[in-house]
């Protein structure tokens, strides 16, 4: 009797559970706010947006370059001589014009002094020739010589006249000469190494080199850049001024701009590029020729370009792609073509439109076609800065 009624309390405790459990469900039934009860949708998920806008993006790319001087001489000798001396100190600047060397300037000096002797030697043939000419004028008409001695007259002073002219013409390149033993800077720079010593023979079957004097005050860079680059670069919308900053070995940016003075027409076949170059102002000869940088060409203002932060820039097998949350608050897909990356942005010009909102954060909770609530896109950085400091718990 006892295990009976034992059976019988089980069997109640087991039933009062699964009433309960019905008045439970019931319950939920009513809720309107409860999941899955009638009004009972999630809401949209939050998403971080930014709201793009056509603008003037400076073209930017990096390159690699070389420095060479503004302008470089070579110094040579002119004359053949000994060279005497050498008067300026090595490495340092010097001027236009100033003395560098000194070729051994007796051997012209005879040379000139022979070309002036022979130049009073043909004054005077020039001064007995032309005083028989004029005898023989006032003679012919009186018939006192002959036709063909006045005849010889003049000839003989056209002779003395021209052997004059080149007598003159000697001594004016024995001076040139001897002018040259003197070796002069041609340009204002920076003189380089001296090439040859003191006591050596110049200027013999060439003319040889003493040294080079490099103008550094200014400096050119040259780079190149690849035929599809310079295409795209021609392609698109630009406009404003052109400028490069060179930045040093150690990465430092150089503090004055330079600006692209020539580009070439042709492309090298060896390595499918073209040749550019630019000018940088260079007033303490900071650079120096030969150094290779780091050279980040402006090549204009790039008009009607985006920029989207690379964080929202999505690929799959068709194309990259943003999400967009369109004016009905629901999210769509639109197809881009980055051009280039400048730091955390890509830069576009097709694909999207002025006032778009461009999902950045939360792309993993958003569907195509599905509902999305935008709220201005704040970075982490920024996020973490701005965020309350945490109460110390009691």
């Amino acid at each position: 009797m006892a295990r009976k009624l034992g059976s019988n309390g089980t069997n109640a405790r087991i039933a009062g559970v699964l009433a309960l459990a019905l008045v439970v469900a019931a319950c939920g039934k009513d809720d309107p706010n409860a999941a899955g009860g009638p009004g009972g949708n999630m809401p949209p998920p939050e998403v971080g947006v930014v709201v793009v806008r056509p603008s003037s993006v400076p073209l930017v790319k990096d390159l690699v370059g070389r420095l060479s001087a503004y302008r470089s001489a070579d110094v040579r000798a002119r004359v053949p001589g000994v060279l005497q001396r050498r008067v300026y100190e090595e490495g340092s600047d010097v001027k236009e014009g100033q003395l560098l060397f000194v070729i051994d300037p007796a051997p012209l000096q005879a040379a000139l002094g022979q070309a002036v002797a022979s130049e009073a030697s043909a004054q005077a043939n020039y001064a007995n020739a032309r005083a028989a000419a004029e005898r023989a004028r006032n003679l012919a008409p009186q018939k006192f010589i002959s036709q063909s001695d006045l005849d010889n007259a003049l000839a003989a002073e056209r002779s003395a006249s021209a052997s004059l002219q080149s007598s003159k013409a000697a001594v004016a390149a024995a001076r040139i000469n001897l002018g040259y033993a003197s070796v002069r800077s041609p340009i204002n720079g920076r003189a380089g190494k001296q090439q040859v010593t003191e006591g050596a023979l110049v200027g013999q079957a060439d003319a040889t080199l003493l040294t080079t004097v490099d103008q550094i005050d200014q400096m050119y860079v040259d780079f190149s850049m690849s035929v599809d680059e310079l295409t795209s670069v021609r392609q698109a919308n630009t406009s404003g001024t052109r400028k490069v900053q060179v930045l040093l070995p150690d990465g430092t940016p150089f503090k004055h701009d330079g600006t692209l003075d020539f580009s070439a027409d042709t492309v090298d076949p060896s390595t499918g590029a073209v040749a550019l170059r630019a000018r940088v102002p260079n007033p303490d000869h900071l650079l120096l020729p030969g150094t290779f940088v780091t050279v980040r060409a402006t090549l204009g203002l790039q008009n009607n370009a985006y920029r989207i932060p690379a964080l929202a820039v999505q690929r799959d097998v068709q194309s990259a792609y943003v999400m967009v949350v369109g004016k009905d608050g629901k999210v769509t897909r639109k197809n881009i073509v980055p051009q280039r990356q400048e730091g955390a942005d890509f830069v576009v010009n097709t694909g999207v439109a002025p006032g778009d909102q461009v999902i950045v954060s939360g792309l993993q909770r958003v569907q195509p076609g599905a509902p999305a609530k935008a709220v201005p896109y704040v970075p982490e950085k920024q996020s973490a800065g701005n965020a309350p400091a945490a109460q110390p718990q009691g």
